[in-house]
């Protein structure tokens, strides 16, 4: 059997070698020639998977070990009778603690002694938005959840969900949609233009780690440059990986696309789509995500009494994952030309380096608060008291 894989999917020896030959192909520039003897295709969200790429070949299986499906054409590959598979929620835990070392960073610069007085909206609830939300509701966050085709298919649910409206009227708005065409009912695409940029004022923090197209750029752009304009991060961008240099300049903190990339969240990915190639082969599923996974190069951290709340949970945060370092490593890759910084931008995400999760780091607390070790414990870490 021939394995066609993206090249940058992590332990495919590990998890696919006894099913078949492996042959590694770089995602972005992935051709129909590629892929013609494949008997499996497995990919990143970075293959445009359609009728171009596939037609004629001998392709009977399609993996992305992702979350999103806004590059497969899955109605394609129905008709063509190709199965196809993706990875829900493998990375759901890395965005939310992604989005946690945000929220430390700017509850640090508004100089908030407590971060749970912000309050925050969450537009798109799905896996990774669902998961932020259970983490900041434990943690005393004031949440708002937007999610119009979840509350209409739950409008008797327990669940309660605000317009977009009242979702941007928090002091943060995190976005974590699908990307959906604008024509679409509940359509994504250029969810955020002029108009809902303008009801954002200083003071206010608008996180996307969705997708790029979600918000309009050029209106972006031309909000940042307005008085009043609150603070931005980006690490989803228009026409990545040719993203907006200019657009780099003005936001808050840029980074590359990787939020998601947590080992764990990559290695979870792959054991997704691996079990799912078993079962369309009828084979037994024996290999698990935390075979392969090595030995955090941190593992232990120990607070006393003496530790101030916020502090040791900034601390803690950070030290599994502090954005600014990808922000650094984003912006002095966008020098020379178009396809320089294309290809840098590319370059950072196929050799991003080892990322952690809370969950591999062990927090001793002695003597601390019982305040202390239930946010410890929201976050995700793992507790020795």
């Amino acid at each position: 059997m021939q394995i066609v894989a993206d090249e940058n999917i992590p332990l495919l020896d590990s998890f696919f070698s006894d099913i078949g030959n492996i042959r590694r192909v770089p995602g972005r520039t992935m051709t129909a020639a590629d892929v013609q003897d494949a008997d499996v295709l497995l990919v990143r969200s970075v293959t445009r998977v359609n009728r171009e790429l596939l037609e004629g070949s001998r392709v009977r299986f399609v993996g992305t070990a992702t979350i999103g499906t806004d590059h497969i054409d899955i109605g394609w590959l129905a008709q063509a009778g190709i199965t196809f598979m993706a990875a829900p929620g493998c990375n759901a835990s890395s965005v939310a603690e992604y989005l946690l070392s945000v929220l430390s960073l700017h509850a640090e610069h508004r100089g908030l002694d407590d971060w749970s007085q912000l309050s925050v909206g969450i537009v798109g609830v799905g896996n990774v938005g669902g998961e932020l939300a259970r983490k900041l509701d434990r943690l005393g966050f004031r949440v708002r959840l937007c999610d119009p085709p979840r509350e209409e298919r739950e409008e008797s649910g327990e669940q309660a969900f605000v317009s977009l409206q009242e979702a941007m009227a928090c002091d943060v708005v995190t976005l974590h949609t699908p990307l959906t065409p604008r024509d679409q009912r509940h359509g994504t695409f250029h969810m955020l233009g002029g108009q809902e940029l303008a009801a954002m004022g200083a003071g206010q923090l608008l996180v996307n780690t969705g997708r790029g197209e979600v918000i309009d750029t050029q209106a972006l752009q031309a909000r940042l440059d307005q008085a009043n304009a609150p603070r931005v991060a980006l690490d989803v961008w228009e026409q990545e990986p040719r993203i907006n240099p200019d657009l780099l300049d003005k936001v808050w903190l840029g980074t590359p696309h990787i939020a998601g990339y947590s080992l764990e969240g990559k290695v979870q990915g792959t054991e997704m789509v691996y079990q799912a190639l078993c079962r369309f082969l009828g084979l037994p599923a024996r290999k698990k995500a935390g075979q392969f996974l090595p030995e955090p190069a941190l593992s232990k951290l120990c607070f006393t009494s003496a530790a101030d709340e916020q502090g040791a949970i900034r601390t803690a945060l950070r030290a599994c994952y502090d954005p600014r370092i990808d922000d650094a490593c984003l912006r002095l890759a966008m020098g020379g030309s178009a396809d320089d910084r294309a290809a840098a931008f590319d370059r950072l995400r196929r050799d991003y380096p080892v990322r952690r999760e809370c969950s591999s780091l062990k927090v001793q607390l002695k003597g601390t608060s019982r305040s202390l070790q239930d946010s410890f414990r929201a976050v995700g870490f793992k507790l020795k008291i």
